[in-house]
């Protein structure tokens, strides 16, 4: 019998994983497209162009992008309207890596 290979974590963000929560793929896709936006940007970004850059709702993106900074993976600088900036910590892919 052979065993079936993880297909998902190709096609997703590799800092989408989350540690304290449950992945499942609606959730990976959202923060996928979350943190394509933001590294895509050098500047940090408000929640509410992020939300339309990634094609989100508002809440949801606002949701995704709190689970990612209890992951320390993104962050939240200045006061409100909160700007949003990806820290550099999290998971790498092997691509990134210098091997």
């Amino acid at each position: 019998m052979k065993k079936k290979k993880f297909k998902y974590r190709q096609k997703y963000h590799p800092n989408a994983f989350l540690e304290r929560k449950r992945n499942v793929t609606k959730g990976l896709k959202a923060r996928t497209e979350i943190l394509e936006v933001l590294s895509a940007r050098e500047d940090a970004l408000t929640v509410k162009s992020v939300s339309r850059l990634a094609t989100l709702s508002y809440s949801s993106s606002f949701h995704h992008l709190r689970l990612l900074e209890k992951e320390e993976i993104v962050k939240r600088e200045g006061k409100r309207p909160y700007k949003w900036k990806i820290t550099g910590t999290g998971q790498k892919s092997l691509d990134d890596l210098d091997l």
